[in-house]
């Protein structure tokens, strides 16, 4: 570990600094789901930031052994936790593989890349998790190609919807994250970074991303 590791309302602030974490102006930012969100997190830009890369896989080494994990294998989901996988995996001296949200539908029709030894232990590396629907699914594909479930699902940031960590913690990886929206918002707060109507507009959509969608469009 190259450095102390930042808490959780440290990171968030990185993020916010750096324009990974966006608050919407006036119209929300539409996201892959129906969903609309007051906030686009977009954790692809840390990648131009290389002391922020090393900080943050110092907080997923910390994490590993804070909850005393015992990864074999580390597997990036497709896109954006592929190059965090990668370093994470390069930090750990670990095999490292990537899972898409689907299966191909050519070649050797997979879904999971790289090499699978069935039984290793995986951690599973996103970027993001917001309602966990993609998330989820790639946790199902590494269940059954490592034959048993990855030990965590560690992700940068999350929004912290309700009900979203027990369905990870009910298939057996538990959702992991270094920072989240509780996090920003108080640290946002505490340094004046955020008006309050922005604060509100995130505790709301956090505590019901799908009420606050709907009435954003009635």
């Amino acid at each position: 570990m190259n450095q102390p590791v930042k808490s959780a309302g440290e990171i968030a602030l990185k993020l916010l600094a750096i324009g990974a974490l966006n608050i919407a102006e006036k119209e929300p930012f539409h996201l892959p789901s129906t969903l609309r969100s007051p906030m686009y997190c977009d954790n692809r830009l840390t990648l131009a930031y290389p002391p922020l890369l090393e900080e943050l896989i110092d907080a997923f080494e910390d994490k590993i052994a804070k909850f005393k994990l015992q990864p074999e294998v580390i597997v990036g989901v497709a896109t954006a936790g592929i190059p965090i996988a990668t370093l994470l995996a390069h930090r750990l001296a670990l095999p490292m593989s990537y899972a898409r949200p689907q299966a191909k539908d050519h070649g050797m029709k997979r879904q999971i890349e790289g090499k699978v030894t069935a039984g290793q232990r995986a951690i599973v590396v996103e970027d993001l998790v917001h309602t966990g629907g993609s998330s989820l699914n790639v946790v199902d594909a590494v269940r059954h190609a490592y034959e048993r479930p990855p030990e965590a699902v560690l992700c940068i940031f999350t929004y912290g919807v309700p009900g979203v960590s027990k369905r990870f913690s009910a298939l057996g990886s538990p959702l992991i994250p270094l920072t989240d929206l509780d996090s920003l918002l108080e640290a946002a707060e505490k340094n004046s970074l955020l008006s309050t109507h922005q604060v509100e507009s995130l505790r709301s959509y956090r505590a019901d991303p799908w009420t606050w969608t709907a009435k954003m469009y009635t």
